[in-house]
């Protein structure tokens, strides 16, 4: 598959999930753009790099690349590879001594090691396409969210937590927190323990 370049265009407090940001990268050679739920420690991590500026205590990231710089490892590029519900998976790509190396990675963990490596981040179409979207420009300027394509199918939507039984809460929850959603996985057992309180 052709990797797609994307750019940092956005880092910004989430409206929709609190203590969360959001993350917008941009394709290069097109007006997609892809935004990335984050949390707020890694949106840290990248603000302080794109703004150029040194904390008094190197941070998680900054240690991480001290020690693969100390241990002559190159972190060559990132790739964002795949999108499974809602999720985004990414992996660092890295040279040693003339052997490469994938490492899986969090998208947001990935991203804060691309802008100290200064190495570029890549994608694949299908998940522009899945997840994309393209600001239209109205009649007053004002830039609105469209889908990336008109092809897409509609989400189906997820039961909501109300309708679940208990069975299928705790399943969710494990799954939540498999693919470190802790916000749903937060609602998900405040729902758990709301339910078992009320059956005592």
């Amino acid at each position: 598959m052709q990797k797609i370049g994307l750019d940092i265009v956005g880092l910004s407090y989430s409206q929709t999930q609190s203590g969360a940001y959001a993350l917008v990268l941009a394709e290069k050679e097109g007006k997609r753009r892809l935004p990335i739920i984050i949390g707020g420690f890694e949106a840290q991590a990248i603000a302080i790099e794109l703004e150029d500026m040194t904390p008094s205590r190197p941070l998680t990231h900054d240690l991480f690349q001290s020690f693969a710089e100390a241990y002559k490892i190159e972190l060559q590029e990132v790739i964002i590879y795949n999108l499974i519900e809602g999720i985004f998976y990414a992996k660092l790509i890295c040279m040693q001594n003339g052997k490469q190396t994938e490492i899986d990675a969090r998208t947001s963990d990935a991203v804060a090691l691309a802008v100290r490596f200064k190495c570029p981040i890549y994608t694949f179409e299908f998940i522009l396409e899945n997840a994309g979207i393209i600001l239209d420009e109205d009649a007053e300027g004002e830039t609105t969210p469209a889908p990336a394509s008109s092809k897409k199918e509609p989400k189906k939507e997820k039961k909501g937590i109300a309708s679940l039984n208990m069975s299928e809460l705790n399943q969710r929850l494990e799954k939540a927190i498999e693919s470190e959603n802790y916000e749903e996985a937060s609602r998900l057992r405040d729902e758990i323990q709301r339910r078992s309180e009320s059956n005592n």
